[in-house]
Formats: structure tokens, sequence, C-alpha cells
């Protein structure tokens, strides 16, 4: 029986990296999950947050902003909005991932007016990105 994965992470803009992995760490929407070898297959939502890969080379963090993971016993793909090497992210790029997330609660909160679902889900999102700056030490002010 293998006991790695293997691990694919890829974004609109780029492939970020394809390898063998022991496991990967999942920020799931309902939750964070490891993924190894033999995991029952499972598709889940991500909300931002941070995957972590672990290999024979160690540990890689990587930012994502949403998407979805689809994992099975021998494959862990993770498919998101957004991923950037965790080492590449600055201060001013996360100011501006939260930004983003600011405008989207303030657009939800006009148009949605008397509709808590898309405002929630937007306060939701705003509220796990700031969480996943306080997780790497960054500060959206």
């Amino acid at each position: 029986m293998a006991d790695t994965v293997q691990f694919d992470l890829v974004s609109p803009e780029r492939r970020l990296v394809s390898m063998e992995a022991r496991e990967v760490r999942i920020p799931g929407a309902e939750g964070d999950l490891t993924a190894m070898a033999q995991h029952s297959p499972l598709i889940t939502t991500l909300r931002p947050g941070i995957v972590t890969v672990t290999s024979a080379e160690g540990s890689t963090d990587y930012v994502v902003t949403g998407g979805f993971a689809e994992i099975d016993g021998e494959t862990v793909s993770v498919l998101a909005e957004r991923a950037i090497p965790r080492e590449e992210i600055t201060q001013e790029h996360f100011k501006s991932l939260v930004d983003e997330a600011t405008d989207k609660l303030a657009k939800a909160q006009e148009v949605f007016v008397n509709e808590p679902g898309p405002v929630d889900d937007a306060a939701k999102l705003l509220a796990d990105m700031v969480a996943m700056g306080d997780h790497i030490g960054l500060s959206p002010n």
C-alpha cells in the first residue's frame, strides 16, 4: 500500500504544484481536513485559508481564496479560485484580498437588503480572509 498521494494544485492563472505528498491539509468549507493515502472519496468546497502539503522534502503552504478539492485514495486535486505560495504573499497583496472581500460584503448589503443568505456568505468570506491573515501573520490594516 502506497503511503503517498498525487497532489495537484491549480488556479485559473497557473498550475502551482504537482507532486507526491504524504498529507495535504485543506481548509474545507465545513472545517479543516487532512487527506492522506487511502482517503475515502470526497469533494468539498474551500474557504479562504492555507493548504499545507507535506512531502519527503518537508511542508509547503499555499494561500487559497476558495474553490474546491477532490480527494480519493490515490489523488488530491485542489482547484482554487486563487492560489499563491505563502512565501510570495505580501502585506499589500493580503490587504488587496481583504479589500476585495470587504467590497463584496458592501455590495451584498446594498443589493440584498432583505435577503440574509448572500450577506451572510459575504460576511463569512471576509471573516475567513481575516482569520487566514491572522494565521500567516498578516493584518488587513
